[in-house]
């Protein structure tokens, strides 16, 4: 039972609690013909409040109404040799076909399939979705991430701009940070701040999960006998396991995890397509991008890497996180104006003189703060260039070409590849790219 060490330090680092039960229990996760090897295991936090006291639920900051759906999946697949562990996240908001179930047969968000059917619906959906068979499945709640976070001595993010988000109750400045469950929490839920949605905030959760990993190995968790055991009963405390796996099988197995390195570990998002798929009784949805996500699902399961497979990657052109045609430029040179125009870019009014000598030094961006967001979309096309936000500036972006000027690049709106594009844990690292 190898693969039950992975899906016990993935609780771990997801911070997870609640209740986990096997393939091979009653009523658990379906069996599929696969072609590769390797284990997956199914990870959702569901939104639900029953059972949390008041009192956690003002210290939590999750007093809003609960969904009793998946707010977070994640699939997590071990490779057959040890040496590899890949995660792909499933927004909340995938349109798919629901897995047969008492309803007649219909398509809705992938987070309401637990509402319909529980877990094995939720696991049986997700199957039919990628073709993968799920071996294992985790369920959980937000008391037992922030108790475990807590019992591993907290979780460490980093930001290179303060976060603030008042849904989710999160107050970051910028920097390097050590959180206790309570923070780290809020920290994993924020979805309105930069960048927004669902996609940035996946994007934290596999941030924080590749620290707290980092954190595990580096601390020592595996690396003896005693500090296994010790480790496994701190797991035990807040992780209800199922009634094959007790705490001899979480030691034996926390030593293949151990070996894990960062480098060892990839992260992805599904490809989307569609950030708008508008359905009646289920609002905006997302649709996967039918070409890349297959190829995603197919390299797991024939047991490969999901990193420099160019069918999952997004597209040559860099991908950027908003419609070039959104963003209002003024723009000094007439030949970068009309390579930004040819770009998608709303460029507006003259653009100069042809060949009249530009200002020394690189091109400079001028915009007002309350626009930032869309700010890196523009850069990305500009590479080399300074930003500089000028409160008041109004809605247009002022773009001074400079004597120091490249090329335009060309971008791509591609939500999914700016934040959900496969990586390797190291490069998700504080301190890193």
């Amino acid at each position: 039972m190898r693969s039950f060490a992975v899906s016990a330090v993935v609780v771990a680092t997801l911070a997870s609690g609640g209740s986990i039960w096997a393939a091979n229990s009653p009523g658990g996760p379906s069996q599929l013909t696969q072609e590769g090897n390797g284990t997956n295991i199914l990870v959702v936090g569901i939104d639900r409040r029953t059972g949390i006291s008041a009192t956690d639920r003002n210290r939590l900051h999750v007093n809003g109404r609960e969904c009793n759906c998946t707010d977070v999946m994640m699939l997590v697949h071990l490779a057959e040799n040890g040496r590899r562990m890949s995660v792909v996240s499933i927004p909340r908001d995938s349109y798919v076909e629901f897995a047969e179930h008492a309803h007649p047969r219909h398509s809705g968000k992938i987070n309401g399939a637990f509402a319909h059917g529980g877990g094995d619906l939720a696991v049986r959906t997700v199957e039919q979705a990628t073709g993968l068979r799920i071996d294992h499945y985790l369920e959980t709640g937000f008391k037992g991430f922030a108790d475990t976070v807590d019992r591993l001595g907290g979780a460490k993010v980093c930001t290179d701009q303060p976060l603030t988000d008042l849904n989710s109750g999160l107050q970051l400045a910028a920097g390097t940070h050590q959180l206790n469950g309570k923070r780290a929490l809020r920290y994993v839920r924020a979805r309105h701040v930069s960048p927004p949605g669902d996609l940035g905030r996946v994007r934290r959760q596999q941030r924080v999960l590749v620290e707290m990993m980092s954190r595990l190995r580096y601390g020592g968790a595996f690396t003896d006998p005693a500090a296994a055991a010790r480790t496994a009963r701190t797991l035990l405390k807040s992780v209800r396991t199922d009634a094959d796996t007790g705490l001899s099988d979480l030691i034996g197995l926390g030593w293949v995890v151990g070996r894990l390195n960062a480098q060892q570990t990839e992260f992805a998002t599904v490809p989307i397509s569609d950030f708008d798929h508008r359905v009646p009784q289920w609002g905006s949805t997302l649709l996967w991008h039918k070409e890349r996500s297959a190829a995603l699902w197919a390299a797991l399961r024939a047991d490969r890497s999901i990193i420099n497979d160019s069918r999952i990657q997004p597209t040559k052109d860099v991908p950027v996180e908003f419609p070039p045609s959104t963003i209002r430029l003024r723009v000094t040179d007439p030949e970068v104006a009309q390579s930004l125009r040819a770009n998608g870019f709303a460029v507006e009014g003259p653009s100069g003189q042809p060949g009249a000598p530009r200002p020394q030094g690189p091109t400079v961006i001028t915009y007002d703060p309350y626009w930032a967001r869309y700010a890196p979309t523009l850069a990305a096309a500009l590479p080399g260039a300074r930003l500089d936000p000028v409160t008041g500036h109004g809605q247009v972006f002022d773009v001074t070409v400079g004597s120091e000027a490249a090329a335009v690049v060309k971008v791509v709106h591609d939500r999914s590849g700016v934040e959900g594009a496969p990586t390797s844990g190291d490069r998700l690292r504080c301190g890193t790219s």
